[in-house]
């Protein structure tokens, strides 16, 4: 925390005022330090011989919650002697039900094939998706530009999915929609024509764009009708807070935003009310595990999203050795139950990847 705000903050705006032009945002920083932050997470479970996840409080922080967030004014909430351990599952499952991304690329149905897909043993449609993985829970890409387009897409995917067993639904409008209108439109549609896809459709994921503080659009209308997830925008808990101020319901979490960042918002958005999810970057090899581990621990309302299994699938079959099942859907869970050990239980001595040399070394 104190690295991010600090000199992390410090060399970000050292780098943007000598280049000039457009500016490295703030996220960008933190997705290229989210790596050395859950590196650090690690080592720090590894040094003391202990699963990550019980370090969270009064026995290895030397300080409490309260010199790191702020309760919303007015609230009467306090986080003196509060811990991030006070905020996660007392008893974390080892799997977890799985959301698959139906990219608003992917075919559908045969008749949206081009003749231009790989054949390399993987399913090309997403009923074939579906039988293969048993999935229960499908997120839906949309464009936000076309809202003829993003119903029928809803649609198609719901009725496809539906009658094979899917449970759940997810509407994502991609940072384009600039006008709450726009989502209440397709969402009163799908109530009126097609309520058992409205009834399935769990939330809606950051429609309106991911600069928050330069788009404070009042959102209240959207999340009366479902509950409405900051994505994007979800940088670190001061922006959580200001999501809530604006009407928004939940937030969505990325370990690719750094760990830290990740369970700091956890924690306010836990004691403001919020409810949570964990959205996937495409996580592949180890990414997989921190990810996998934050959901468990966060209590989401539905699972954990997970696609790399869906975009290169080949990149984690090493890992895969050594944790079968958290790298392949199966009866639309994913299962980690193989974690053991100390930090986040990677059990990286038994994977045995060959790494290429480093590019740089410094110190």
């Amino acid at each position: 925390h104190d690295f991010i705000h600090g000199p992390l903050a410090r060399t970000l705006a050292e780098a943007n005022a000598e280049a000039g032009g457009p500016e490295m945002p703030y996220l960008g920083s933190l997705v290229a330090f989210s790596a050395f932050d859950i590196a650090v997470h690690d080592a720090f479970g590894n040094l003391l011989g202990v699963d990550v996840y019980s370090t969270y409080g009064p026995d290895f922080m030397s300080r409490d919650l309260s010199a790191y967030l702020e309760p919303e004014a007015g609230s009467g909430l306090s986080f003196a002697g509060l811990y991030p351990q006070d905020f996660l599952a007392r008893e974390a499952p080892s799997k977890l039900p799985v959301w698959h991304l139906v990219g608003g690329v992917d075919a559908l149905e045969e008749a949206d094939l081009t003749g231009g897909e790989p054949q390399d043993g993987h399913p090309l449609l997403l009923a074939d998706w579906i039988r293969q993985d048993g999935l229960k829970c499908l997120k839906v890409k949309l464009r936000g530009n076309d809202a003829a387009w993003d119903y029928e897409r809803m649609v198609r995917a719901g009725r496809i999915g539906l009658p094979l067993g899917v449970r759940w639904l997810s509407s994502d409008f991609n940072c384009t929609v600039r006008d709450p209108a726009y989502v209440n439109e397709i969402n009163d549609r799908l109530l009126r024509d097609e309520p058992e896809i409205y009834a399935r459709t769990l939330y809606v994921e950051q429609p309106f764009p991911h600069d928050l503080e330069a788009n404070q659009i009042d959102v209240r209308s959207v999340s009366a009708r479902k509950p409405l997830f900051l994505d994007e925008s979800a940088h670190d808990w001061e922006f959580v807070r200001l999501g809530r101020r604006l009407g928004w319901s939940g937030v969505a979490l990325k370990t690719c935003k750094t760990q830290t960042g990740a369970l700091l918002s956890l924690c306010w958005a836990r004691a403001h009310g919020m409810p949570l999810m964990v959205q996937d970057l495409t996580n592949p090899m180890l990414a997989i595990i921190p990810h996998v581990r934050l959901a468990a621990h966060a209590g989401t309302i539905q699972g954990v999203e997970c696609n790399a299994m869906q975009f290169y699938p080949e990149a984690s079959v090493i890992e895969e050795r050594v944790h079968p099942w958290l790298y392949r859907r199966r009866e639309g869970m994913v299962d980690f139950s193989t974690l053991r050990g100390p930090g986040f239980g990677c059990r990286v001595e038994e994977i045995a990847r060959v790494l290429p040399e480093p590019a740089a070394v410094a110190g």
